[in-house]
């Protein structure tokens, strides 16, 4: 069943999603080689609650954490740990928060010192095609003309590895609804999107193949060849003639580009 928000909900989609944003922006002053992933966590948490939001993640569906923090070749839903991240990483944060009975969703990847100029073409083609699948996010394109544009720009243009089995989803009420938003396909397929549709638009790009695994956790997904993954995602509502991004990396970037511990120069 795939439901149709009225102005009124996009609106209190779009609080929730800000303070995803906001959160994700203190996670960018706050990252730092010997920074741990279960302190992120703890951060994250303390900072949406504080702000009147519930932590979407945590207990959802036995998710036992506030964020998914995704190292290296973690693609996503990574496990907050007590392992220190160090210069040359790179770590997916995913956060969700719930607030006025909806629900908001992004994700951003961020590099720890000097990455790798492989790893920093991955983050900046990465980011480029969510924002090619928000393109396509317009009243009367379909879900397929935002998987084939992802699909497009990673996998054909530059062979990277696009994960099959994770999609983004629509979200609102629920943190995922109908539709399915895959990052790959073909134009013209899948459902016909309407104005008033809420969607999280997230690729999922691995450097090497597209192939995955579950780690002994149950939920951290890895690379099966062992490179490195990226994940950038934006809450997306469908319009007229140009989509509305509920979400923002604005103050992410203003953020991470002050941060000396960070490296970005990738965009």
């Amino acid at each position: 069943m795939v439901y149709y928000k009225t102005n009124e909900e996009i609106g209190l989609i779009r609080k929730s999603c800000l303070l995803v944003s906001a959160t994700l922006a203190e996670v960018a002053i706050f990252l730092k080689p010997g920074i741990t992933t279960l302190q992120i966590d703890t951060m994250a948490e303390k900072y949406i609650r504080d702000n009147g939001g519930v932590p979407s993640f945590k207990n959802y569906k036995g998710f036992p954490f506030t964020c998914c923090i995704s190292v290296n070749d973690a693609v996503v839903h990574g496990f907050p740990n007590n392992i220190p991240v160090k210069e040359g990483d790179i770590v997916s944060v995913d956060v969700g928060v719930y607030m006025n009975g909806y629900h908001g969703d992004s994700a951003y990847t961020f590099a720890i010192g000097k990455i790798s100029e492989e790893a920093k073409q991955l983050l900046r083609v990465t980011k480029e095609s969510l924002y090619k699948g928000v393109e396509k996010a317009i009243a009367g394109n379909r879900v397929g003309d935002i998987a084939y544009a992802v699909q497009e720009h990673t996998e054909k243009k530059y062979g990277y590895g696009v994960v099959r089995e994770l999609v983004g989803h629509g979200l609102g009420k629920e943190l995922h609804e109908d539709p399915q938003v895959p990052n790959f396909g073909k134009r013209g397929t899948g459902l016909k999107m309407k104005e008033g549709l809420v969607i999280a638009i997230e690729p999922m790009i691995n450097m090497g193949k597209k192939d995955v695994y579950y780690d002994t956790d149950g939920w951290t997904v890895r690379t099966k060849d062992g490179k490195p993954a990226a994940h950038f995602e934006h809450t997306v509502c469908v319009q007229k003639n140009k989509p509305d991004i509920l979400s923002s990396f604005t103050v992410i970037e203003a953020n991470e580009k002050a941060n000396p511990a960070l490296d970005a120069s990738y965009f």
